[in-house]
């Protein structure tokens, strides 16, 4: 934070994240509100996902062929002026479903322009020596805003009604944007070549490293098996085991997990980070398994908080392993593909998980779900280069190097 161009990337990305951590219930609320069905949200939704995952491996690229700071200020503008038109739809009265999907559907596809920017914009900005710590301090922010978004947003519903909760993130992207035309990024610059050389040339900095891609694999299936439980456990606590209320303190002991998970990051100096961070990955199938085992809520509960401390603990060191192992020409890249692979496999999670829970019960979901997870993270121990990679600084880099 004694860095200028940190402390100013810093205040930006907080209060971005603070905006956006107020638009899911906002959404939610506001389309149904709109339209009183629930396949419209489900189509907003698909608006915004289907264009950046479409468009992440294109958003590496152009991260990596212009300066991370351009980029990601050019995507802040465009966010802006999509949720400050859906904010001024809502506020007008009657709003149209179709300008409100086409405004989210933009909102995404400038989203798979900006997240591969944010860790060359870390890295950009911040000392080798520096990136944990950085790293920790923006996963913190992250936690506290995922934390206290949905009370923000309720209060903001009830006071002043859905579409000012719009303008409030269109307006953080604009200060957002405004802080980073003062930030001064180092950029690495990549030769001009085709789209197909740049893409090609990422996929082989991942394939290089078999910590990455093996690890990569492990993330995707937590996020499948994440989105089991964010399908089918509200209608299991409702119906089952202490109503919606229950549920709700769920997922609030798993925001502050997250958040402890993340202050741990910044103080831990694991010897094999990646491995550590994989096996703090590998509790979610505690939960998960509890939940298949309809297990005492209480202990459920407090499962689900270690599992997404391990959640919390895992962002900043991999991250933080990351970008000290990638070379700086190709971060955005890499970082592209590791969104692609995390966020592909969640609506694969969604669409299986009903379809299951219908034909043998929710407890079968759960169960695969479970298993799979603890499989797939714990599995990456016996990966060379997980156990060997050792923390930035201390120990070079143990990796399998394919030429692109």
């Amino acid at each position: 934070m004694r860095t200028r161009a940190f402390r100013l990337l810093f205040i930006g990305r907080a209060l971005s994240l603070i905006g956006d951590a107020v638009i899911p219930t906002a959404l939610s609320l506001a389309v149904y509100l709109a339209t009183g069905s629930t396949g419209a949200l489900a189509l907003v939704l698909g608006c915004a996902m289907v264009p950046k995952l479409l468009l992440l491996p294109l958003g590496g690229v152009v991260g990596d062929r212009f300066n991370a700071r351009t980029v990601a200020l050019t995507t802040d503008l465009v966010r802006c002026a999509t949720q400050l038109f859906v904010g001024a739809e809502l506020l007008g009265g009657s709003p149209a479903l179709w300008q409100i999907a086409l405004a989210e559907a933009i909102g995404g596809a400038a989203g798979a322009f900006a997240m591969p920017t944010v860790s060359p914009l870390i890295r950009g900005t911040v000392a080798e020596s520096g990136l944990l710590r950085a790293n920790s301090l923006m996963a913190v922010v992250n936690s506290s805003a995922r934390l206290g978004g949905p009370a923000l947003a309720g209060a903001l519903i009830l006071t002043a009604g859905p579409g000012w909760a719009f303008v409030l993130d269109g307006a953080t992207f604009a200060v957002s944007a405004a802080l980073l035309s003062a930030v001064e990024v180092r950029h690495a610059p990549v030769p001009r070549r085709s789209l197909l050389t740049d893409l090609k040339e990422g996929w082989g900095e991942v394939r290089g490293r078999d910590w990455y891609w093996t690890s990569l694999i492990a993330h995707a299936v937590w996020n499948g098996a994440a989105a089991v439980l964010m399908t089918v456990g509200p209608a299991l606590f409702v119906r089952e085991l202490g109503g919606k209320g229950v549920w709700v303190a769920l997922l609030q002991t798993g925001a502050v997990g997250l958040l402890l998970g993340s202050l741990l990051a910044g103080r831990a100096r694991p010897r094999r980070p990646v491995l550590v961070a994989n096996l703090g990955l590998a509790t979610y199938a505690l939960p998960l398994g509890l939940l298949a085992a309809h297990a005492p809520v209480a202990l459920t509960i407090a499962a689900y908080g270690v599992a997404q401390a391990g959640l919390g603990f895992l962002g900043p060191v991999w991250e933080t392993s990351v970008q000290s192992a990638v070379p700086a020409h190709a971060l955005a890249r890499v970082t592209s593909y590791d969104w692609l692979l995390s966020l592909g496999a969640m609506p694969l999670g969604y669409a299986l998980a009903p379809l299951a829970a219908s034909a043998w019960g929710a407890e079968a979901p759960l169960t695969v779900a479970a298993v799979a997870v603890g499989a797939a993270c714990l599995g990456t121990a016996a990966v060379p280069g997980v156990r060997h990679l050792g923390a930035p600084g201390k120990q070079a880099e143990h990796a399998t190097a394919t030429p692109a």
